[in-house]
């Protein structure tokens, strides 16, 4: 992983994921691809993490594709006819795919301009907390492009069909505001950091294991048929039941003291195969 990407883990189990290219209002290069995607595949088997925050150094999360980069290497290296594209989620899909793949929450904290595939990569997080005076854009469609980021696999989760095309079809520019009235942001912050930050210690401080279960029933059971989503809560709930840190968590819900809770169950998280 190159210096594109800084990874801080803390005490807590909050690991800190900074975009660090402020010179470039930390704007995706092929080198910056690699990184947050090497950055968010580190996490994954990490038992020790229990929350996620990625932002932006500098004045923005993320200005979306850099085109300079994209001159420099040429169509072969970044359009869709690339060797490196072939599976699903390919190469550039992965770097907000992968937010999803991680097994802990993951929360965004989005300021300054966020366009493009920068807005993508937040919407891979399970919650985004924006300036009200954040600029968002689905902004492909300027460059005579179609969001290829895993963009429309995630905003379908998040608002309206009609509101997806009419962002995507005009790429216009919208504020944190709209991003809350539209669905593709969870809360308007005065500083989004220090939301996602104290959002993240208030998550940290409960089961991991039940954070990552929750995590998985939302991701697998919200778009799957009621017999599954209810057979899916009945399975993660039973292998919790009894469990060391479900213990934990009810001696402290009673005692009102602090959790003394264990790195999450190695079998935590599944990944689609939540039935084992």
């Amino acid at each position: 992983m190159s210096n594109r990407v800084v990874v801080t883990i803390k005490e807590n189990g909050i690991a800190v994921v900074t975009l660090n290219r402020p010179e470039k209002m930390n704007a995706i290069d092929l080198d910056m691809f690699e990184s947050i995607t090497a950055a968010g595949e580190s996490l994954i088997n990490n038992r020790a993490v229990k929350a996620v925050v990625i932002h932006g150094d500098g004045a923005a999360f993320c200005a979306g594709l850099d085109l300079s980069s994209l001159a420099e290497d040429g169509p072969d290296e970044m359009a869709l006819g690339s060797p490196k594209i072939g599976k699903a989620p390919n190469l550039y899909q992965k770097v907000a795919w992968v937010w999803k793949e991680v097994p802990v929450p993951v929360i965004a904290a989005v300021h300054g301009v966020c366009f493009g595939g920068g807005l993508q990569i937040a919407l891979g997080a399970d919650m985004r907390y924006v300036h009200k005076d954040t600029k968002m854009s689905i902004m492909e469609s300027k460059w005579g492009l179609i969001p290829d980021m895993a963009g429309t696999q995630i905003l379908r989760d998040l608002c309206r069909v009609d509101i997806a095309k009419e962002l995507t079809f005009t790429g216009r520019i919208f504020n944190g505001e709209q991003a809350v009235q539209y669905g593709i942001a969870t809360e308007v912050a005065i500083d989004p950091l220090a939301k996602a930050m104290a959002v993240a210690e208030s998550i940290v401080a409960l089961s991991p294991d039940a954070m990552v279960y929750a995590k998985q029933l939302f991701e697998d059971g919200w778009q799957c048929s009621r017999e599954e989503g209810l057979l899916m809560e009945e399975t993660l709930n039973a292998k919790l039941m009894g469990s060391e840190n479900q213990m934990e968590a009810v001696r402290s819900g009673m005692s009102k003291s602090k959790g003394n809770y264990k790195p999450r169950m190695q079998d935590a998280f599944y990944q689609g195969n939540w039935i084992k």
